[in-house]
């Protein structure tokens, strides 16, 4: 499967993003997918899973409550909706998917084998 992610821009505090992940290649609803981020000089981050139902997501704390991960499998993209942003969200944005046999989240980067080629979100004081 390939990946490819988009959406990210510029924005004020406050603001809000929806970030879009779109896969090409077949069964794409037998993958989870993940989103990850990047600052400058920082590690990968993990940011939000969705199983392949769509039935299962998971955050890590610093997004919860403010980011919102959904997936249309018919049309092969799994969207992260970034509300309330500040300036610690700026980072590359990447979403990644691993493919697996049940309904099941992958949280650490290490668990996924197909990545794309990120989105830069910048959030302004």
């Amino acid at each position: 499967v390939q990946l490819q992610a988009y959406g990210g821009g510029w924005v004020q505090a406050g603001g809000s993003l929806r970030l879009s992940c779109a896969a090409s290649g077949r069964m794409f609803s037998s993958y989870t997918v993940g989103w990850f981020r990047q600052a400058p000089g920082k590690e990968r981050d993990f940011v939000a899973s969705i199983t392949s139902s769509g039935r299962i997501t998971y955050y890590a704390d610093s997004v919860k409550g403010r980011f919102t991960i959904s997936r249309d499998n018919a049309k092969n993209t799994v969207y992260l909706q970034m509300n309330s942003l500040k300036p610690e969200d700026t980072a590359v944005y990447y979403c990644a998917a691993e493919r697996t046999d049940r309904d099941r989240l992958v949280v650490v980067a290490v668990g996924y084998d197909y990545w794309g080629q990120g989105t830069q979100v910048t959030v302004s004081s």
